[in-house]
């Protein structure tokens, strides 16, 4: 707590760089002196990736959770997208007989991963540890939850101290959520329009240490964070005042949450549990609206298919026999509106084929009265599988939408299909 008085007392507003404010109060301490953390599965990429997606699991006195959190992990990712990142997994139990059941299931179900460089578990031996007996007792808990959590902080910090050089980011989740597919492309598009802006963490989810970005460049801070106060508090408590201690006044939030929680108990004790994210959207409870509006397109279609038919809310479809970079299909509103959520369905309904692999939806704003087109556009998302189901957060300088353009990056080697082009507005 010394060091963390300290470090408040050097904090000034004109201070450019408070991460070297940390740096001075680690100098004396060396609390990574003794990990020595092991892989014991797979091995780390040669190159480095755009992201690590770390995860500490340990044993629950009711289920495990770990394989179906590994399976929602790369089956809602595409194939391009498991180039660039890795998930690496602590096994922070120290129940021999659960490591060796739990190390032969990963080794089985996700062979493929490991041999791609794309998994990789790991564990650190309880020398590396703390002392975890007589302990402070914060917030009135028992003795027995005290250790719990401070060991818990401690499986953060070593998950967190191997994966600083493997990628440019850490995602940090926990072993018993599932996620959106194509959450790897929607954090890659955030961390893109994020990249010179102020941040501590980036959060994509509310729940807990579920969701949670970091630079690794930042990564051995806040180890040496965890490992100082983890007798102190939980590490979402313990991140929130990393957050005052960089500056980072509020959380840096992304709606809607790319994470749920799927758990029904507790790591500790096997209590029961039934929290669940709010914001975390699978499917669209109401109808899109898609307003009155006119088609226009660059796209070459068949002799018998029509554009409007990707907007109307029937089974048409259109399709379009050859497309090229640059092409587009754009939804004109007839009123501009405050849209608030965009779904774009492309390839056959059955077989999944004639998608548009690579693309985007972009919001336009009209300035000028143009006719047929706006004059400025922002992005909204990637297509991801040839889909797109997101939400709107924010409308630019709170102007109505009156533009939604399906535009082609690369040119695909076929027909494409665009099934729907829905539109919910307020």
């Amino acid at each position: 707590m010394v060091a963390w008085q300290r470090a408040r007392m050097q904090i000034s507003p004109s201070r450019t760089n408070h991460l070297e404010t940390f740096k001075d109060i680690q100098k004396n301490s060396e609390p990574l002196k003794n990990v020595n953390s092991c892989i014991l599965i797979g091995a780390p990429p040669l190159k480095k990736r755009l992201l690590t997606i770390g995860i500490s699991s340990m044993k629950r006195p009711q289920r495990s959770y770990l394989l179906d959190t590994l399976e929602s992990l790369f089956y809602s990712s595409s194939l391009s997208e498991q180039k660039h990142f890795i998930v690496l997994v602590h096994l922070a139990d120290p129940d021999p007989m659960w490591c060796g059941q739990v190390i032969s299931n990963i080794s089985t179900i996700f062979k493929p991963y490991i041999q791609a460089s794309q998994l990789v578990v790991i564990n650190t031996p309880l020398k590396s540890y703390l002392p975890l007996k007589s302990l402070k007792r914060n917030f009135n808990d028992t003795p027995a939850y005290v250790a719990f959590r401070s060991k818990r902080n401690m499986d953060y910090a070593f998950l967190m101290n191997f994966a600083t050089n493997h990628s440019d980011y850490f995602l940090m989740i926990e072993d018993d959520v599932k996620c959106v597919p194509g959450f790897v492309t929607q954090i890659a598009t955030t961390v893109s329009a994020w990249e010179n802006k102020p941040w501590v963490t980036l959060e994509f989810s509310p729940l807990g240490f579920t969701g949670k970005l970091f630079r690794t460049k930042d990564l051995p801070c806040f180890v040496n964070f965890l490992l100082l106060f983890y007798q102190e508090m939980p590490c979402d408590s313990l991140l929130s005042h990393f957050h005052d201690l960089l500056m980072q006044q509020t959380p840096v939030q992304f709606l809607p949450s790319l994470f749920q929680h799927m758990g029904n108990y507790f790591s500790f004790e096997g209590k029961f549990n039934n929290l669940t994210d709010k914001e975390f959207e699978e499917d669209d409870i109401s109808s899109p609206n898609n307003p009155a509006a006119s088609i226009y397109t660059s796209l070459k279609a068949t002799n018998d298919s029509v554009p409007m038919n990707a907007y109307s809310l029937n089974k048409n479809f259109f399709y379009a026999k050859s497309a090229e970079a640059g092409s587009h299909l754009t939804v004109v509103l007839d009123s501009p509106a405050k849209v608030f959520r965009v779904q774009v369905l492309t390839g056959s309904d059955l077989k999944g084929e004639n998608q548009l692999k690579e693309g985007q939806i972009e919001l336009g704003y009209d300035f000028n009265d143009q006719i047929n087109d706006c004059d400025d556009y922002i992005l909204l998302g990637l297509l991801v599988n040839g889909i797109l189901n997101k939400q709107v957060l924010s409308n630019k300088s709170g102007k109505k939408v009156k533009c939604v353009r399906l535009l082609v990056t690369a040119t695909p080697s076929s027909g494409i299909i665009v099934r729907h082009i829905n539109i919910w507005v307020k």
